[in-house]
């Protein structure tokens, strides 16, 4: 089946799509605020980092509407409210969000792009439901941690790095502060959980 994109679905679930990619990258920074104030900086990073390649899916989404500059476009939807008092909660339902979309929300846009004959935007709803279901990994694994009260404690030595100053320590927990720009406790981060991290940083000794 072949639709004119003027009178397709796929252009409405592309405005949804950009729409909620927009609504999570405010919730994400909003959560993020609610994070910081609670000492919990990682969080606040995990919330932000996550926000900015939101900010790219939306320009993604929006730039194949480039066919209809100029108009108001109509369109309904259904977007989530995440107002709650702690981080875990801010957690779980980022996490949950994440998975939506991911299982059910562009895999279903995907489908209806590529019966209505407009392949490149249902590959682009594919790739980003497969990020989104990272995301929702992400958030998940960081709720778990937190519930668990293990968000700066590990069962084995591990590598410890402060967000602020890249400083190292190898321990089962970091430090109440960090040794060399002062920082407390809520901004370290496993290693293993940083991006750009390298084989070669997970294995070197610190010193």
């Amino acid at each position: 089946m072949s639709v004119s994109f003027a009178s397709s679905e796929t252009k409405k679930n592309l405005l949804r799509a950009f729409a909620g990619e927009s609504q999570a990258r405010n919730r994400y920074t909003i959560s993020a605020g609610i994070a910081k104030k609670n000492g919990l900086h990682v969080i606040e990073a995990v919330f932000l980092f996550t926000a900015d390649q939101e900010r790219a899916h939306a320009k993604a989404f929006y730039e194949k509407l480039g066919p209809f500059a100029g108009e108001n476009l109509t369109i309904e939807g259904n977007y989530p409210l995440d107002l709650y008092p702690t981080v875990l909660e801010h957690l779980k339902a980022a996490a949950h969000n994440e998975y939506q979309e991911f299982e059910h929300d562009y895999t279903g846009f995907a489908h209806v792009a590529k019966e209505e004959g407009f392949p490149e935007i249902s590959h682009l709803f594919s790739q980003i439901a497969r990020i989104e279901q990272v995301h929702g990994d992400r958030f998940a694994r960081f709720a778990q941690l937190l519930e668990e009260d293990r968000l700066f404690i590990n069962e084995k030595e591990c590598q410890w790095m402060c967000l602020n100053c890249g400083y190292l320590v190898t321990a089962t927990r970091p430090p109440a502060q960090c040794w060399v720009c002062g920082h407390d406790q809520g901004w370290f981060i496993r290693v293993e959980l940083t991006p750009f991290t390298s084989e070669k940083q997970l294995t070197r000794e610190v010193i």
